[in-house]
């Protein structure tokens, strides 16, 4: 299943004992879908495109804008005002041929489930609460493993859930069904650029965990991190039983 070129380009991952060619070939079979290409999906997607995950779609519905790049490492002073989903699918083609990337510029609406059906695992590196339960609702509905961050000024938060199965949570069991605040943006409360390659590098790797499986799963578990006076820990998600989406 491996071409020499890509036992060549994945050697490092293959040595390792908890992924070895097994686990490599698992990675070209999978495909992700990625939720907003911003500053946490810039990351995510970089290290899944260079990890050889077989399929990545990439979902945006915005342009790329100056104020982007103090963060968004994907992009370049030259793409302002491209659309990202087409930088992104440009730069991941670059990065390693190996991996299909389709890109949709588009805000995911009543279309959810058919653009993210079809993958094994859904990444969400979205700005808002409305798109984020949207996005949990269609992979509960298509029984799809979600990795969810999210950012703050200085910290930030991963979670892994799979509310299809009947002792896990899903993101609502965590944040409920929140509105969107407003004052709550990047723009409004600022980020710290490292910060999103941070959780974005971590969201990449607990996509890697659930289509490898090497380590101990992370589904059901919030990493919180914060790095004005660094510290993190995990919490426990349990399932909500009067969840309205899981339940």
């Amino acid at each position: 299943m491996l071409s020499d070129a890509e036992l060549d380009r994945y050697q490092r991952h293959i040595v390792l004992r908890e992924i070895g060619g097994s686990g490599q070939v698992a990675l070209k079979r999978a495909s992700v879908a990625l939720v907003g290409a911003g500053g946490l999906g810039s990351p995510c997607l970089l290290y899944l495109a260079a990890a050889g995950v077989g399929r990545i779609t990439v979902i945006d519905d915005d342009v790329v804008s100056l104020s982007n790049l103090q963060r968004q490492t994907l992009f370049q002073t030259g793409d302002v005002g491209r659309p990202k989903v087409e930088v992104a699918v440009e730069r991941l083609r670059a990065l390693n041929p190996h991996v299909a990337v389709t890109g949709h510029q588009v805000r995911l609406g009543d279309d959810a489930r058919s653009l993210l059906a079809g993958h094994d695992v859904v990444a969400d590196g979205c700005d808002n609460f409305s798109t984020r339960s949207l996005v949990n609702r269609a992979a509960v509905a298509l029984k799809i493993p979600l990795v969810s961050a999210a950012l703050g000024s200085f910290g930030g938060q991963l979670g892994s859930f799979a509310g299809h199965l009947p002792d896990q949570p899903c993101y609502a069991c965590f944040a409920g069904l929140p509105d969107d605040v407003p004052g709550t943006s990047c723009a409004d409360i600022g980020v710290l650029g490292a910060v999103a390659g941070i959780i974005g590098a971590a969201q990449a790797l607990d996509v890697l965990r659930i289509i490898t499986g090497f380590g101990a799963s992370r589904i059901g578990w919030l990493w919180l991190y914060e790095g004005l006076n660094p510290a993190a820990r995990s919490v426990r998600v349990k399932k909500d039983a009067a969840c309205p989406v899981c339940c």
